[in-house]
Formats: structure tokens, C-alpha cells, sequence
């Protein structure tokens, strides 16, 4: 069964790592050549059955979006 969302950034990746806390948990997704760590409860990891290995989508809905800007030579390394 597929996933309908009204979020729009959904990003494809693979899960690299899964760090089980008391109560929350560490998700480590690959997404192309960057990383997003998410912060989940331990209960939607073990009802998702997540591992490592497992393709998910990262969907991100949030209010606010912080940008930074490299200078001079870092810059120059792309984005």
C-alpha cells in the first residue's frame, strides 16, 4: 500500500543506522551523498521494523528552514 502525503519534501534514502534510546531513538538516513539524522520514538522504530539496509522516505514538514553559507574556498567545493 502506497504512502499519500500532503508533505512535498520527500527524500528518497537508506537507512545507515539505528540507535535505540530508553524512549527515543537515532535514524541515520543516507539520502544521495548527504545525511539526515532523525529523531523518532522508540516505538515507531520497532512498529516500522526499521534496520539498516531498509529503503524509507525521509518526509519533512517543518515551519522553519535555517540556510548557511560557506565562504571563499569551501564554497568553491559545490553544494
Amino acid at each position: 500500500m502506497a504512502l499519500k502525503t500532503s508533505a512535498r519534501n520527500q527524500l528518497p534514502g537508506v537507512v545507515t543506522a539505528v540507535r535505540l534510546g530508553n524512549v527515543m531513538a537515532q535514524v541515520e538516513i543516507q539520502v544521495g551523498e548527504n545525511r539526515i539524522v532523525a529523531a523518532i520514538t522508540r516505538d515507531a522504530v520497532v512498529e516500522l521494523d526499521l534496520k539498516e539496509a531498509d529503503r524509507v522516505v525521509a518526509i519533512i514538514k517543518a515551519t522553519e528552514v535555517m540556510v548557511g553559507k560557506l565562504d571563499g574556498a569551501e564554497a568553491s567545493g559545490g553544494a
